[in-house]
């Protein structure tokens, strides 16, 4: 899983690109979703694990949020209102089609081979390693999508998007303390299920 932190998210050229965009300038809003297209399909594909899904959501979430870019508020951090819509999106998603949510993975599982994270691109690589590799990272996916989708949420947005605590606390509209305990849960069952694979 890639962690993709919005390490420009504080770019004021996003607060100038929103002002653009709420004047009529759509060529602004394209800037913003080449900034936030990879980040943000990160995050969706983290808590649906299904490449179709996730392009589908996607580009609902940039529509929905080209939608509603008058009711951006000034001031606000683009991103983490973005990434609001994101995750709502794909909770409602994953809510509506939950006897589906965990076939998914079978059809995924063929692509872990060509993910980039997980290819050893020296000429001597260990064959037996990579099929380790590919069986841990499908036991990892297995494991997140076994959360419930608010724990897949928080750990989607903790652990690969690397937010702190208080912006994803903005993002999912929940108490800082709240966010800590559902992590501490989440981390607590991702374990739990790990060992279960183990045995």
């Amino acid at each position: 899983m890639e962690n993709a932190e919005p390490q420009d998210a504080f770019d004021p050229e996003d607060d100038v690109l929103v002002a653009q965009t709420q004047n009529g300038d759509p060529s602004a809003y394209d800037e913003l979703v080449r900034r936030y297209q990879k980040r943000v399909y990160s995050v969706i594909y983290n808590m649906t694990s299904n490449h179709a899904d996730t392009n589908d959501l996607m580009m609902e979430t940039f529509a929905k949020a080209y939608k509603g870019i008058h009711g951006f508020k000034r001031g606000a951090r683009f991103y983490t209102w973005l990434y609001r819509i994101a995750v709502n999106q794909t909770i409602n998603f994953l809510k509506r089609n939950k006897n589906r949510s965990n076939l998914s993975l079978d059809n995924e599982d063929e692509n872990l081979q060509n993910r980039s994270e997980l290819i050893d691109t020296s000429v001597q690589a260990d064959a037996e390693r990579q099929n380790e590799l590919q069986e841990l990272q499908k036991k990892l996916n297995q494991s997140l999508m076994r959360l419930s989708e608010q724990h897949r949420a928080v750990v989607t947005l903790a652990d690969v998007q690397g937010l702190s605590h208080e912006e994803i606390s903005k993002i999912l509209g929940v108490s800082k303390g709240t966010v800590k305990s559902r992590l501490f849960y989440a981390h607590q069952q991702l374990q739990k299920f790990l060992r279960e694979y183990r045995q």
